[in-house]
Formats: C-alpha cells, sequence, structure tokens
C-alpha cells in the first residue's frame, strides 16, 4: 500500500472530475501496465481515495453495472465513450486483457 500520484491512475480531468462527483467509482484500463494496487491511495483536490479492488480480465467480461461504475448509462453507451475518447485507434475487442480499477472515498 503506498501513495499513488492522481494523474498515475486518472487520465485526464474528465474522469478526474466524474471520480470527484462520485459518478465514476471504477476505471478499466489496458492490461499493459498496472496503475495501482488494492490498498494504494490517491489524492484529488484534497480528498483520499483508496483503491478497493485491482482485478484482471477480459474486455468482454464487462457488465451494465462495470459501464455504470464507470460512469456510463450502459454497455452499449461505454463503448461508444471509448470510441470516441480513443478515436480511430480502439476497437472493442472481447478478448482484450484489461485491469479494472475500483475505488471509494477514504
Amino acid at each position: 500500500m503506498s501513495e499513488i500520484d492522481v494523474d498515475t491512475l486518472l487520465p485526464n480531468g474528465r474522469v478526474k472530475q466524474a471520480v470527484q462527483d462520485g459518478e465514476m467509482t471504477q476505471l478499466t484500463r489496458g492490461a499493459g501496465n498496472q496503475y495501482a494496487e488494492a490498498g494504494d491511495t490517491f489524492e484529488l483536490n484534497g480528498e483520499t481515495f483508496e483503491v478497493a479492488e485491482v482485478s484482471e480480465r477480459k474486455l468482454g467480461d464487462m457488465t451494465d453495472a462495470d459501464a455504470q461504475r464507470e460512469g456510463s448509462e450502459s454497455l452499449d453507451a461505454y463503448k461508444q465513450r471509448m470510441q470516441r475518447a480513443h478515436g480511430g485507434n480502439f476497437e472493442w475487442n472481447e478478448d482484450a486483457d484489461v485491469m479494472t480499477y475500483r475505488f471509494e472515498q477514504a
């Protein structure tokens, strides 16, 4: 357990704002790097958050509930958001390895 730089886990201002507003309690990123471990903490505008769980999974394992924890209304809306966010560099691959980080305010 250690304190990590918020920029290491949360990639941009929109994500940071969604976390701070309580709209996002989970983030899924490619499995090429592990950005945090369970028990790590990060600070966001004076508030401390703890990474409660880190799991490796397949992108195809995502559910509507996962998408909602990531700030989308549904899995379809999440897929569309990922395509917009990553532009032409993103293709939804059910077999892609990803890391899911769940966090909560400490």
